[in-house]
């Protein structure tokens, strides 16, 4: 049997013990109530060395424009022009492989829409502007036997999966730029996706990997109990009717 991943602790990818960030979460409280010297502080103390978070409990942290950054795991590895690829992959007729570049060379999108987390904070009007996934779909050519999309991501732990309907909405982009420049790799960069209707939860960050599968593909948080299909509805304003 393979070693647990959390029993490793070079693997940037590892998932940090839930009881662990819990019992810290005072601690992020605190550096929201206490303003920018003591988020520093805590940031000093609990953000990344080098390229990757030793911890995760940044996650505990705003980070500006009133987001917050969550994981899970230890850290997400920096991509850039050199090395970035988003794939797309499995019930495809050609299978593609975009560099950042490319993606940036395609015809882009510009949303405003608010940014919901599930845990209850909201950042609105965040400027959006990215690929419609729908374009990336058709040009990788979707099978007749595709009914669902998955999603991975480079940190090596995220996953997410939309019904290839919700996929192909209009408000679902692959982001490369958001609030005032390009996606920041805390904010999940330089590639990100964002579904507008639905909780920050289904808005994968880091992505790398655009699978079409037969079925839906429950995501990390779908498999430790959140709903698969992730719809804030008309508390935002902006869906009063998900299934539209």
């Amino acid at each position: 049997m393979p070693a647990d991943k959390a029993s490793q602790p070079d693997d940037p990818g590892a998932p940090v013990g839930r009881r662990v960030v819990l019992g810290l979460l005072a601690a992020g409280a605190a550096g929201v109530l206490g303003g920018a010297s003591i988020q520093r502080g805590l940031a000093a103390v609990l953000g990344p060395i080098g390229n990757h978070d030793p911890t995760g409990l940044i996650g505990l942290l705003p980070v500006g424009n009133t987001f917050r950054f969550y994981s899970v795991t230890r850290g997400a590895p920096r991509r850039d022009e050199s090395n970035y690829r988003l794939d797309i992959t499995g019930l495809v007729d050609t299978p593609r492989s975009h560099t950042l570049p490319e993606l940036r060379a395609l015809p882009q999108t510009t949303l405003v829409r608010d940014f919901q987390c599930v845990t209850g904070w909201r950042v609105p009007e965040v400027h959006w502007r990215g690929v419609r996934l729908a374009d990336l779909l058709d040009g990788a050519g979707v099978k007749n036997t595709a009914t669902a999309v998955r999603f991975t991501s480079f940190d090596g732990t995220y996953t997410e999966s939309l019904t290839l309907d919700q996929a192909r909405r209009d408000d679902v982009i692959v982001a490369l730029e958001m609030i005032d420049g390009p996606v920041s790799h805390d904010h999940g960069g330089p590639v990100r996706l964002y579904v507008a209707p639905m909780y920050g939860y289904k808005s994968c960050k880091w992505l790398s990997g655009i699978e079409l599968t037969s079925d839906v593909v429950p995501g990390y948080w779908e498999r430790r109990g959140y709903s698969i299909d992730g719809w804030v509805g008309a508390s935002n304003g902006r869906d009063d009717d998900p299934t539209s």
